[in-house]
């Protein structure tokens, strides 16, 4: 699951950075911070997995300008964290490990990963991929052994450039001191981060600073109403601090001196894996939305595809194999049979006589010096190639309606335009696949007809009666191309002897194999333009043109790594298992 909530939030990064919609841009923002809260949220369960000692972290997080880094001092009775008038001024997460050493403290890195650990006096203001840790050697009452974090404020324009490091450490906290001001506390950012930080079930404590006794209880009751409309689970405890004029410190009360401690005692991360599925469930169906949407797109198009693809094989069928006059194959397998069916002693004579007869027509046919194939003056092959071009047109008009729906658009609209960018090398590759079945496809027919001549071979009689028409049909045919000139060669001299044969076959105890045989021919026929043409050629290139969309505009996040990652969701019912 870490490894699919980090692909998930590279993609959604890599897809932010070319976005110009601002809302689209505010949506997408939001599911990074969720995603990465996610992300820290696993890896600080590997960490305690791993980690030899439990190191008890406590975090300070409030909007800029709320005290944090005053309320750290207080907390460690000392001037360790540095106070500043300016907003913005601490920009990554500062450790102070009270009652600790740094040498039990370096294993965090482990957690951090390309956070580098770095010395209070190494951090420079424009290194945002560092956290520090310090040892404090003070004493205080209010804190257990523990590392306290102080860190930079999530609310200002600049946070964008170092809020990652305010998750990574909000991740990591065993307690939570959410830290406002009454000048702050109604902020709907603070209530975002609340909202979010709720799945974690961590401990927490409200730090309300710089109160005046006038208005504390009246802002501490409207605190309450917040946090019930912003989170399910109980008020928490809240401290409230009145600034000191004297010192310039608040006062932490001594009522509360104990609460941290307290609070230490009841942590236990026995439910960490229970606590990471919830946080992943409350953002799930939110952040897989795009991608859903991607898949619903793609299945789309596949359903456009084979829409068009089973009209062009159904009109391939109506408008050649079942067409009575466009249908030629079977009189192709004839015409080789007429040849398979010469007479020893004929054959040498007619031979002659054809090739001078079909000198006209060879002439005409090199006029314009042009050497055209028989293949691509074909019913079929000219068929074909429209039904191509028809598919590519069809879909191309279904893109663009699509392309108006108010979902996916901008997927519609960039696959449209590939699909014009593919379109002339789709049609040519298909043309040459065309072509090539045409020529091959004449073995199937010289089959065909090899397999008639053997049939003959069983009935002499009926051989003999063929050859003898044979004979007759070329004979008239012959003269009758001489009285018109040698004009239509393959109408006169071919067709009335495979007519003449034809209808002595099916007249003949042979009529349903003739049958048969041509209805064998055509389903073989069917099958292999429908897959070496309409299915290998052309389906499944237009089937692979979402490969080449953008991986720059989209998720690419294919519907098996979905499915896994939403099976280890629901399948655990213990909590995730860390991959």
């Amino acid at each position: 699951m870490l490894e699919f909530i980090q692909l998930l939030h590279q993609r959604y990064r890599i897809i932010l950075n070319q976005s110009n919609n601002d809302v689209y841009k505010v949506k997408f923002q939001q599911r990074i911070e969720q995603l990465f809260l996610a992300e820290s949220f696993l890896r600080k369960g590997q960490f305690i997995n791993t980690s030899p000692t439990r190191l008890i972290n406590i975090v300070l997080l409030g909007p800029t300008q709320a005290g944090k880094s005053t309320i750290a001092n207080v907390l460690l009775n000392t001037n360790s964290a540095i106070v500043s008038p300016l907003a913005s001024y601490t920009v990554q997460p500062h450790g102070f490990c009270y009652g600790l050493n740094l040498d039990s403290c370096m294993e965090l890195q482990q957690y951090f990963g390309r956070f580098q650990q770095l010395h209070p006096s190494q951090v420079t203001r424009d290194r945002f991929d560092c956290y520090s840790l310090s040892e404090i050697t003070s004493n205080t009452p209010l804190l257990p052994n523990c590392i306290l974090w102080d860190t930079p404020d999530f609310d200002s324009i600049d946070s964008a450039t170092y809020r990652e490091g305010v998750f990574r450490t909000a991740a990591l906290a065993d307690i939570i001191v959410i830290v406002v001001s009454k000048e702050k506390y109604a902020d709907q950012s603070v209530w975002d981060m609340v909202t979010m930080l709720e799945p974690l079930h961590q401990p927490t404590i409200i730090c309300f600073n710089k109160l005046n006794g006038d208005t504390e209880e009246l802002l501490i009751n409207s605190l309450k109403e917040k946090w019930l409309i912003a989170r399910t689970d109980d008020f928490p405890n809240i401290v409230p601090l009145t600034y000191q004029k004297q010192t310039g410190l608040p006062i932490w009360p001594v009522s509360q001196h104990t609460l941290l401690k307290k609070l230490v005692k009841k942590t236990n991360h026995k439910m960490h894996a229970q606590f990471e599925q919830d946080l992943i469930k409350k953002y799930w169906q939110e952040w897989i939305e795009p991608i859903n949407a991607e898949h619903k797109a793609l299945s789309t198009w596949k359903q456009l595809v084979n829409v068009c693809i089973c009209d062009a094989i159904e009109n391939y069928q109506h408008d050649y194999l079942n067409h009575p006059n466009h249908y030629d194959t079977f009189q192709k397998a004839l015409a080789e049979l007429l040849n398979l069916l010469e007479i020893p002693g004929f054959s040498r004579i007619l031979t002659s006589v054809r090739k001078t007869i079909a000198w006209p027509a060879k002439q005409i046919m090199k006029l314009g010096h042009k050497k055209q194939l028989i293949t691509d003056n074909s019913q079929e092959l000219v068929l074909l190639n429209q039904l191509a071009e028809h598919i590519l047109i069809n879909l191309a008009d279904k893109l663009l309606d699509h392309a108006e729906l108010p979902h996916q658009k901008q997927w519609w609209k960039e696959f449209s335009r590939l699909l014009r960018s593919q379109r002339q090398n789709i049609l040519t590759d298909f043309s040459y696949a065309a072509t090539t079945y045409h020529a091959s496809f004449k073995q199937d027919v010289e089959t065909t007809a090899h397999h008639l001549y053997h049939k003959l071979q069983e009935q002499p009689f009926l051989l003999n009666s063929l050859r003898a028409t044979r004979v007759t049909a070329d004979a008239a045919a012959i003269a009758l191309t001489l009285q018109m000139g040698g004009i239509g060669l393959h109408d006169f001299i071919f067709a009335p002897a495979i007519l003449a044969i034809n209808t002595l076959l099916a007249e003949s105890a042979l009529g349903s194999y003739l049958q048969k045989s041509e209805q064998t021919l055509k389903t073989l026929q069917y099958n292999t333009v429908k897959q070496n043409l309409f299915i290998n050629c052309i389906s499944l290139k237009l089937l692979a043109l979402p490969e080449l969309l953008s991986s720059t505009n989209h998720f690419n996040i294919s519907s098996a790594q979905l499915l896994a990652a939403a099976n280890t969701l629901t399948e655990k019912r213990h909590g995730l298992r860390l991959l």
